[in-house]
């Protein structure tokens, strides 16, 4: 076995250090995906509006991105035993805080040192998993697995926190994810030995400053894609200061990286033409990715579906991306052509979007789902890893590590571009369709006056009287426009989706140099964290 096994005792068998890692791991997924499971839930019992819990999920992130490449320095100058105690103690002390407070300046300051906490846990667990497999197809079927993973984070956290958001307050979600760290931390603590993976080099020279100017520049390019749209973008004073700052800390780092001996992040990277086009596949899929979403609020809001029922159906998800990841770790392995793997999952993709398209509508069976939500994992998973791989085996071994902080730069920012995305086809498209159909309501519109005299014959069925029936026949009418204009900006937002996929497959047909990458899993080890 590698040289990573004696970290753990000798008695301990291999698929025992395999579980713990998952063990201690699977928290750490979750504790990214927690803003999103249901952000109505989170919105409501902290008070604050659907944008904040969405900037609280990029404000962990950011930290995530920010931190990777400082991150190493700490890994390498500590024993791993307590390295791995400290990340797992600071992500149970910032949960228990995150589970007692309401306000969300404290919930943002702790969420960004969870972000951290959370990268320096998720490093040293893909070392040790990645450091046991020595062949190479073994490496390309565990990047296949974590990327899965990653995939699966928000179904998988969907599916276990229903139960507790059926019954419990929003909060208490963090009370699990306490709880969730212990048995694999401790099980981790026990079968592990104190020694260390490197050779040990003092925390001398850390490029602090621009680990400082990164993430501040990080956090505003969060806020600005988070709350742009609700503030109308430049017509508001806080958006045009943020981007302001944005171009200078831009300008500032860059600069900085240019002139410095050993940068934070190395921007010769830039120079090699398929790492670039690997960049672009990043940011294609995590605005695609994105799209996703779409479909869990159509089930809930739309269809009515409770927190049970919508982790339920999204295990078909999961179920697809298993699929997706074993096909596309066999065609790494059969060393397929990159662009051919490529357009297949972006034609499942387009496939999905297309077939739902046509399936939005206010009644539908959840059985009518399960094919498309399948194939949408499929294709996930078959291109998730396969360009992460492609883009770090595109640069040199030694700009791997910039070329991994880099990637998960555009993750980051493709993942926020996303939510910017939804939120302008959710408040601009949604309204526009809204006061469309508030047009057509007029006392002259026989269908119109027929919808009415049925919905206050309905109330009064119940035992309401006449008068209140027919205000609440009318409220009823309202419900139905919303819902109607909230399935009309799901279905714009899905052609648009489509369109951006269509584009994605003609750029990849018409670039054969995307082929001339070779694919190298040994050396260059893409980024761990990779959410």
């Amino acid at each position: 076995m590698s040289a990573v096994l004696p970290v753990f005792k000798s008695w301990v068998p291999v698929w025992l250090i395999r579980l713990a890692i998952f063990m201690a791991i699977l928290p750490g997924l979750i504790l990214f995906g927690l803003s999103s499971v249901n952000i109505t839930a989170a919105s409501g019992y902290y008070g604050m509006e659907p944008a904040d819990v969405q900037y609280s999920m990029l404000v962990f992130y950011a930290a995530v991105c920010g931190f990777f490449a400082l991150e190493r320095r700490f890994f390498i100058f500590t024993a791993t035993r307590e390295y791995f105690l400290l990340s797992i103690i600071v992500q149970v002390i910032t949960a228990y805080v995150c589970y007692h407070t309401q306000h969300a300046y404290i919930l943002f300051i702790f969420r960004f040192i969870e972000g951290m906490a959370n990268c320096m846990a998720t490093s040293i667990c893909i070392t040790l998993i990645f450091g046991s497999l020595n062949s190479e197809r073994a490496r390309e079927i565990g990047y296949s697995v974590f990327y899965g993973m990653l995939l699966c984070v928000t179904p998988v956290s969907t599916f276990i926190t229903a139960p507790i958001l059926d019954n419990f307050d929003y909060n208490v979600l963090y009370k699990f994810i306490i709880f969730a760290y212990l048995p694999g931390g401790i099980l981790l603590l026990l079968i592990m030995n104190n020694v260390r993976l490197n050779r040990k080099m003092p925390l001398y020279q850390l490029e602090v400053y621009s680990f400082i100017i990164y993430s501040i520049l990080l956090l505003l390019i969060g806020y600005t894609l988070a709350y742009g749209q609700q503030y109308y973008w430049f017509d508001d004073i806080r958006i045009i200061r943020s981007v302001i700052a944005i171009v200078l800390l831009m300008a500032i780092l860059i600069l900085r990286q240019l002139k410095l001996k050993r940068p934070y992040l190395n921007l010769r990277v830039f120079k090699y033409r398929n790492f670039v086009a690997g960049m672009f596949m990043i940011a294609f899929l995590y605005i695609i990715r994105g799209a996703f979403s779409i479909v869990s609020t159509y089930f809930t809001a739309i269809l009515g579906m409770d927190p049970t029922h919508l982790g339920n159906i999204m295990l078909y998800n999961v179920l697809g991306i298993v699929l997706g990841v074993l096909i596309s770790s066999r065609l790494l392995i059969l060393k397929r052509p990159t662009r051919l793997v490529w357009i297949y999952g972006f034609i499942c993709l387009l496939i999905f979007h297309v077939w739902m398209w046509f399936l939005f509508s206010t009644q539908a069976d959840a059985d009518t789902f399960i094919a498309p939500l399948i194939l949408q994992g499929i294709g996930a998973g078959l291109l998730m890893m396969p360009i992460i791989v492609y883009s770090i085996s595109s640069v040199p071994v030694h700009l791997s590590s910039s070329a991994s902080a880099t990637g998960v730069f555009f993750r980051f920012t493709s993942f926020a571009g996303s939510i910017a995305i939804i939120n302008y086809f959710q408040l601009q498209h949604k309204a526009n369709h809204y006061n469309r159909f508030q047009e057509q309501l007029s006392g002259l519109n026989t269908q119109l006056t027929e919808r009415l005299n049925l919905y206050s014959r309905i109330v009064s069925a119940k035992g309401v009287p006449v008068d209140q029936a027919a205000k609440i026949g009318r409220g009823l009418l309202n419900r139905s426009v919303d819902v109607q204009a909230q399935l009309r900006y799901m279905m714009d937002y899905y052609y648009f989706i489509s369109i951006v996929i269509i584009a994605a497959i003609l750029l990849i047909a018409m670039f054969p140099f995307l082929n001339r990458t070779k694919i190298n899993v040994k050396s260059s080890q893409p980024s761990p964290v990779s959410f």
